[in-house]
């Protein structure tokens, strides 16, 4: 197959890079080229920006493909974008949406495709959505070969998943636990949530592409295992080898402070308890499993981040409004 990959170096692109580089697929990717320095042998590049729609029709000039791979497209204007520069050029387009567009809040923690999809509280998903919406309008009055794709919550080795962080990544939290200090968890921690590896991730998805069962369908992908915020944050405390000591505060408490943004990727989606179940894309891709258990895969990031110190940014401002809120409810509760 012929197959082009717009962006390919992200947390999710990536692990399909490297999969599909593998086989004897033909692959391309498409993006500016500030993140190719390490692509794997055989990968093809088109330096362009998909964005500047004239500049990436020109590099795309005379080129079909038997898939393409959407990674970064978030607003309809992109998806309309890519409808025009595609149609007609490619047998299969997977867009990449969200779970987060499921509806929040959760009527049903146990998840399906089917599931309505509305999230009142993240501009971000209901964005997708509407993404969702006009390429199944285009595959109904057009016939534009449409699959999307909706991921929860995909990690890698350069970042643990966490509930409760700042601006500049996961590295503070780490740091917090290793210098003895609590860390923040919303909630009372015991909120069921899915995180997938993104090598498990790559394996389903590189069975829909060319598959005939995916056309004009939605797809989830996730692992199976169900894990606690409260056991999420032990592993990480493990893997470190320290104490893990949570200071939990409630969602809506936090989302109320407005020092950082908690209400859509929060609120709108890592408050909520979910359970997805993947018998679709099981039965399109018959054997995939994930086989990345939570503690496995953060404990491989964990080994990664401390020994990798380009994963290590600071936080400062983040460590300090942490210990700014811990003081402030410790405060409230002497007071009554």
């Amino acid at each position: 197959m012929k197959i082009l990959l717009i962006g390919g170096t992200g947390t999710i692109s990536s692990a399909i890079t490297r999969q599909l580089a593998e086989t004897e697929h033909e692959v391309y990717l498409l993006n500016r080229g500030n993140n190719n320095k390490h692509l794997p042998f055989g990968i093809k590049q088109i330096i362009a920006d998909i964005n500047n729609e004239e500049q990436a029709k020109e590099a795309l000039a005379g080129m079909t493909f038997d898939a393409v791979c959407d990674f970064i497209g978030f607003v309809p204007a992109q998806l309309e974008r890519d409808y025009r520069l595609f149609a007609g050029k490619t047998k299969q387009f997977l867009f990449i949406s969200s779970a987060s567009a499921y509806h929040k809040p959760v009527r049903d923690y146990r998840i399906t495709e089917a599931t309505t999809l509305a999230n009142p509280y993240w501009e971000y998903s209901r964005n997708k959505i509407a993404c969702e919406e006009f390429l199944m309008k285009m595959y109904r009055e057009n016939g534009f070969p449409v699959t999307i794709i909706r991921p929860s919550h995909t990690y890698c080795e350069k970042s643990v998943p966490l509930g409760v962080h700042g601006d500049k990544g996961s590295w503070q939290v780490l740091k917090r636990m290793m210098d003895g200090k609590p860390v923040i968890l919303h909630g009372d921690g015991t909120s069921l949530w899915t995180i997938t590896w993104n090598e498990d991730f790559a394996k389903a998805f590189i069975g829909l592409l060319g598959n005939p069962h995916a056309i004009g369908e939605a797809f989830q992908i996730t692992s199976d295992e169900s894990v606690t915020w409260n056991q999420i944050y032990q592993c990480i405390a493990d893997a470190l080898g320290v104490e893990f000591k949570p200071y939990y505060v409630a969602s809506d408490l936090l989302d109320a402070l407005g020092h950082y943004d908690f209400r859509g990727g929060l609120i709108g989606d890592k408050a909520n308890s979910v359970v997805f179940d993947n018998t679709k894309v099981k039965n399109a891709v018959p054997g995939f499993v994930c086989t990345t258990r939570a503690e496995e895969g953060i404990r491989k990031t964990v080994e990664y981040m401390l020994s990798h110190p380009e994963t290590q940014e600071e936080d400062p401002e983040f460590d300090a409004w942490c210990d700014k809120v811990i003081a402030k409810l410790e405060k409230l509760k002497e007071e009554f």
